[in-house]
């Protein structure tokens, strides 16, 4: 009597499944005899949406013919992917991924999950956001299982591992930890792992979701781990003691732990002469600087600080604002927001569209207002250069955040003067070295560390960088095979 109920109710459990996924109009089922008591006929589900109907006809379907068991199906079908299972959570999931599921004879709750799925992707290309002249032109695509061979294909080694989640409620995205397991800090992994197990969200559609809510600190306007396209940048930092995260249906990967040092990084400083890309990596910096204080310091001197200007200067600062009926706090609000104004329409519209309103906007805009008297030319050009220099960031998530400064700086400047900027200088920093990456430093300067310096402020040759940076606290610290015997992990202050 027991066994009666027992089946009752896994009959009951099975139709249950059967009904709810029928609801939709792309659930396909058929069976291969019209008597569907016959003991060897084959029930066959799946989502027609789903499948490669051709795989289904070719590699499946002419194995449905021999009177076969699941399991002997399972032996015989040419298709890696194949489970059976009793367990109707698992034939659920499987049939959304795009599995065929088949029940045989009178069995109604064993199931031979074949997969089937049509994965569609993009075709590789170059990275669009972080593009170089030289090195690779390879970049990652929206496809989980792509972007894992692309990195495997650079680093075929055992220690490369990989861990894969299922992450939000809905949309089930594929996510994937991967670590070199002999030099990142196990520390590290284990607390990515388990900011990625916590999270509780719906719908994960991009790895900026992923950034935003494992981050130390989720309020902070900088990016605590590094998005990027390059396959170069990802393996990169993998040998350094990084962590890659990818996630499925987004073209960027994640670096973490990140430091701010890394944002002026550009992966085509190892490409050149270490000279070279220690030259432009100090222009990047310094870019970064300018963009932010170039139009807070017009304001401070021309409304509390005049005295400083070279006289031959002051005598052109004034004629150039003579007619200008704006105080100079308007004046560069006004051409600052225009400028922003101009960049969001241009990165909104279709790319040639888009180009062309942001070269013809930009001129037309600047020579109208000039004209018109609601700036001043000097102004006009100070603006220029801060906008260029904010898009010398390698990393353009930062370029944003860089955008956004200097708002909060140029009102400081209009209350207090070159003290409101020094009182903004001075939070930033605060900022600054009180926020981590997983617990590590963001800033590579503090605290001081000789390794890390020399591939941070400087890109010095690669003889002279034998080990790798210690603020990774990496567990083998020499990038030599036979120094990496060596024991580890790293003091705070390495010499």
């Amino acid at each position: 009597m027991r066994n009666n109920n027992n089946r009752v109710k896994e009959n009951s459990s099975q139709k249950n499944w059967i009904e709810e996924l029928s609801k939709s109009d792309d659930f396909t089922f058929f069976t291969t005899s019209s008597d569907v008591e016959d003991k060897s006929v084959y029930r066959i589900y799946f989502f027609r949406t789903l499948i490669r109907s051709e795989i289904m006809h070719e590699e499946v379907l002419p194995y449905l013919t021999k009177n076969l068991t699941l399991q002997q199906l399972k032996s015989q079908i040419p298709v890696q992917e194949l489970i059976v299972t009793t367990d109707n959570s698992v034939v659920i999931e499987k049939l959304l991924e795009g599995y065929v599921s088949i029940q045989y004879g009178d069995n109604k709750t064993e199931c031979l999950l074949v997969d089937v799925a049509n994965n569609i992707s993009r075709t590789i290309g170059p990275p669009l956001m972080e593009s170089t002249t030289l090195g690779p032109q390879i970049g990652f695509v929206e496809d989980l299982v792509i972007n894992i061979n692309l990195i495997r294909k650079k680093l075929p080694i055992s220690e490369l591992h990989i861990r894969e989640f299922k992450v939000g409620t809905l949309s089930k995205t594929g996510v994937a930890v991967i670590y070199l397991s002999e030099i990142a800090d196990e520390e590290n992994v284990n607390t990515v792992t388990q900011r990625i197990n916590d999270i509780q969200y719906d719908h994960i559609p991009d790895s900026s979701f992923i950034s935003s809510m494992i981050g130390d600190n989720t309020h902070s306007i900088f990016p605590q781990s590094i998005p990027t396209e390059r396959i170069d940048r990802a393996v990169a930092g993998l040998v350094e003691g990084k962590i890659v995260i990818i996630v499925d249906g987004s073209p960027n990967a994640l670096l973490t732990p990140a430091l701010i040092d890394e944002t002026f990084i550009a992966m085509e400083d190892y490409y050149v002469n270490w000279v070279l890309a220690t030259f432009f990596r100090l222009i990047r910096m310094f870019g970064f600087a300018l963009s932010i204080f170039i139009t807070p310091f017009y304001v401070a001197i021309l409304t509390y600080h005049y005295e400083l200007i070279p006289p031959r200067l002051l005598e052109s600062l004034i004629l150039s604002r003579a007619s200008v009926p704006f105080p100079p706090i308007i004046e560069v609000l006004f051409l600052e927001i225009t400028i922003e104004l101009v960049k969001e329409a241009g990165l909104r519209l279709p790319s040639k569209i888009g180009q062309t309103l942001g070269i013809v906007g930009g001129i037309v805009i600047g020579q109208a207002v000039v004209e018109a008297k609601l700036t001043s030319n000097i102004l006009l050009i100070l603006v220029g250069l801060g906008t260029l220099a904010s898009y010398t960031s390698a990393i353009y998530k930062f370029n944003n955040t860089i955008r956004f400064i200097k708002f909060p700086v140029i009102l400081m400047a209009q209350l207090i003067g070159l003290l409101g900027i020094f009182m903004g200088f001075i939070y930033l920093i605060t900022h600054l070295l009180r926020l981590t990456s997983l617990g590590r430093p963001y800033i590579g300067a503090y605290p001081f560390r000789k390794t890390t310096a020399f591939d941070l402020w400087v890109r010095l040759p690669f003889a002279v960088q034998k080990k790798r940076p210690t603020t990774l606290r990496p567990a083998s610290l020499f990038r030599s095979t036979n120094d990496s015997k060596q024991p580890g992990p790293p003091s705070d202050f390495d010499e």
